[in-house]
């Protein structure tokens, strides 16, 4: 019982970060930010609005909004994984974390929050865009020591529950938002589930770019490891975003540039739905291309807002 209580603290803290900002889109516009890539797994970046074909439940759905603009303010929540799991990988997230975030953030444009989870999920910084901050609060985040995982009653991973509050912050935002969850995607203590999680990231319109990094030396290959990547594989194609794997052949560094890359490279596409507001159901969205050939990369679907 204490120990949801400290969630529920925690969650709260969320909501009232959140509270300072105004949500101006107007309820009955549908948002999608959609990259596009070849078979080769190229960005395309030279569609127009007439390129695209969008359905909603099976029905044709006409693109009233269309643009593809980098110059959007940008709002980024990184939820580091702090868990024993990840010891081991958590200084080369820190320091490829600051370098994107360090290319990426415009200071007087778009804001970034940090988010650090174990047996809870934690908001280390509010919404920010002092790269003094970032840097020093990143500089902050390590696993924690026996003395923390005693007062906490041992060691866990909440990683559902950061991407719920990662959410939840998201809520009020507008313009490109999008979560950078790095994680081995093994969860073992969190209140929400994997389908609240992802539905928590639909509800704020905001994109969850996964990071999957191990230490393989952690788990043994009975435990962990496979389960955590489908985990984050799903995570990421239902909310619209990319999925990556550290490897030997993929550096962490890279990775970041990749997802700069996509960042810099989406098609902003809004519609009204012409079905009825009253149908409370989850829609499903396909938006594809007339061109064959080519691959979109947007949002499974959305839940209506009730007027």
């Amino acid at each position: 019982m204490k120990m949801l209580s400290r969630r529920s603290l925690l969650f709260q803290s969320s909501a009232a970060l959140a509270q300072d900002t105004t949500f101006s889109t107007g309820v009955n516009v549908i948002n999608l930010l959609a990259t596009v890539r070849s078979k080769k797994g190229e960005l395309v970046q030279n569609l127009s609005q007439d390129d695209f074909l969008l359905s909603e439940t099976g029905k044709p759905q006409k693109i009233q909004y269309f643009s593809q603009q980098s110059d959007l303010p940008l709002r980024l929540g990184l939820l580091v994984d702090i868990s024993m799991s990840q010891e081991k990988v958590i200084p080369a997230e820190r320091a490829a974390a600051y370098r994107f975030l360090d290319q990426v953030v415009r200071e007087k444009l778009d804001k970034v929050f940090l988010i650090q989870f174990d047996t809870l999920a934690r908001v280390r910084l509010g919404f920010s865009n002092s790269r003094k901050q970032l840097e020093d609060t990143l500089n902050d985040i390590d696993t924690p020591t026996r003395k923390e995982l005693k007062a906490a009653g041992g060691s866990g991973t909440a990683l559902f529950d950061a991407v719920a509050s990662g959410s939840e912050l998201m809520k009020t935002e507008t313009g490109r938002k999008a979560l950078i969850l790095l994680s081995d995607g093994v969860d073992s203590s969190s209140d929400h589930t994997l389908p609240m999680a992802i539905e928590a990231a639909l509800r704020a319109d905001t994109l969850v770019y996964a990071i999957y990094f191990t230490d393989a030396g952690f788990y043994s290959f009975s435990f962990g490891g496979a389960d955590g990547h489908a985990v984050m594989n799903r995570l990421a194609k239902e909310t619209g975003a990319g999925f990556f794997e550290v490897t030997k052949k993929l550096s962490i560094d890279q990775i970041f540039a990749q997802i700069e890359q996509e960042l810099r490279s989406q098609y902003s596409i809004g519609y009204v739905s012409d079905i009825p507001v009253g149908y409370p159901a989850f829609r499903k969205i396909q938006l594809t291309t007339k061109q064959k050939g080519l691959i979109v990369q947007t949002r499974d679907g959305y839940w209506p807002k009730r007027s």
